[in-house]
């Protein structure tokens, strides 16, 4: 009688080269995904897509100012969800020269009973108009602390470029604010900081 065939359990190079590249794909993906995120925000900021604004302090381009032209720019502020706050302007609407620095002021309020952590996320329409926003003064992304009650000022300085676009009329920044989860140590540091100045 002749002895039945062994069939060999080493597995397949094909096989196994199949199986790392489909390890290694599914990996890149895993890391290009947890990537994605920052990078899309980065993108938008740099290039003005999705109305995002570039924080980054911007010196004031002394290149003369277009009397011939008025553009309208608007201010809306929104309170976001979670956040106990009220953000007001005191002008929803001026008219402004490209090249022309203006300022305005912002005034929040912190209407709870308790100090809390927020800021206020910008954002410019039309997203064409982004690039040729320059921001001087500016509070857009940064955290702000409120006491009670506690009222707070802050200006914000800007210049629209010469370059704006003709067909661009009309500049609305929009300024949503949302709330800030802190931990209790920056809140004691700042308490002893003000201990320290009263001193």
């Amino acid at each position: 009688m002749t002895e039945p065939q062994r069939h060999s359990t080493a597995p397949n190079p094909g096989v196994r080269r199949t199986v790392v590249r489909s390890v290694a794909a599914l990996v890149g993906m895993f890391a290009f995904a947890f990537a994605l995120v920052p990078l899309y925000d980065v993108f938008c900021r740099v290039t003005g897509i999705n109305g995002k604004v570039d924080t980054t302090a911007q010196a004031i381009v002394h290149e003369g100012v277009d009397n011939s032209r008025y553009v309208t720019v608007q201010f809306i502020t929104r309170n976001g969800s979670g956040l106990p706050w009220n953000l007001e302007v005191e002008t929803r609407q001026m008219r402004v020269h490209p090249g022309q620095t203006t300022e305005v002021e912002f005034a929040f309020h912190n209407a709870s009973g308790e100090g809390t952590w927020g800021r206020a996320v910008p954002s410019v329409s039309p997203s064409n108009a982004t690039r040729h926003l320059r921001k001087v003064s500016c509070f857009c992304f940064e955290e702000q602390h409120l006491e009670a009650g506690e009222r707070l000022e802050l200006p914000l300085v800007f210049q629209l470029a010469r370059d704006l676009p003709p067909e661009v009329n009309t500049v609305t920044l929009v300024y949503t604010l949302y709330p800030v989860t802190r931990d209790e140590a920056p809140l004691q540091a700042r308490a002893t900081a003000g201990k320290g100045d009263e001193a």
